[in-house]
């Protein structure tokens, strides 16, 4: 595809953070299924819901535009879903609370990407006036900075200081 215009870079950032999106699913859900913490497995599997609900919501869009969600593959999640699997899943933990810790690091590498990528898109719906997109994309953008604020809570609030 030729990036000749805005519209252009939309369409292939959408398709971007599908794709981001249908790799970080499944990694969270081995976090989360990984994760020994109570508090932490359990927002684990609410960013899962999450990140399944931006895939639904990403694909309607793509849809209004006529363009194919999995048009693209990110390599960027694809190499941060790695280092999950690498740092956090399966290498060798001297106790389950540092393995929490580092779980959190995995998964907030991934949200991050995630941010950027929700936040690019806002900016970019907002400026060719796709007020619908735009609106469904700050919701989606909202979402994700509260469950990653959560995340940091869970990891000063009580991870951190049990892997201490």
């Amino acid at each position: 595809m030729s990036l000749n215009s805005l519209h252009d870079v939309y369409h292939d950032q959408l398709q971007d953070l599908y794709s981001a999106c249908k790799q970080s699913l499944d990694a969270t859900s081995k976090l989360s299924g990984a994760a020994s913490d109570k508090e932490l497995s359990e927002a684990l599997n609410a960013g899962a819901n999450g990140i399944s609900e931006g895939l639904d919501v990403l694909k309607s869009i793509c849809a209004t535009h006529d363009i194919d969600p999995d048009g693209e593959h990110c390599k960027g999640m694809e190499g941060l879903v790695k280092e999950a699997h690498a740092h956090a899943l399966d290498a060798e933990f001297g106790d389950a609370d540092t393995q929490d810790a580092m779980i959190i690091t995995q998964y907030q590498r991934m949200v991050h990407y995630a941010l950027a990528g929700y936040g690019c898109l806002v900016a970019f719906a907002n400026r060719l006036d796709l007020d619908e997109d735009g609106g469904q994309l700050q919701k989606l953008l909202d979402d994700t900075y509260s469950g990653d604020r959560h995340m940091t809570d869970i990891a000063t609030g009580n991870v951190n200081k049990k892997a201490a």
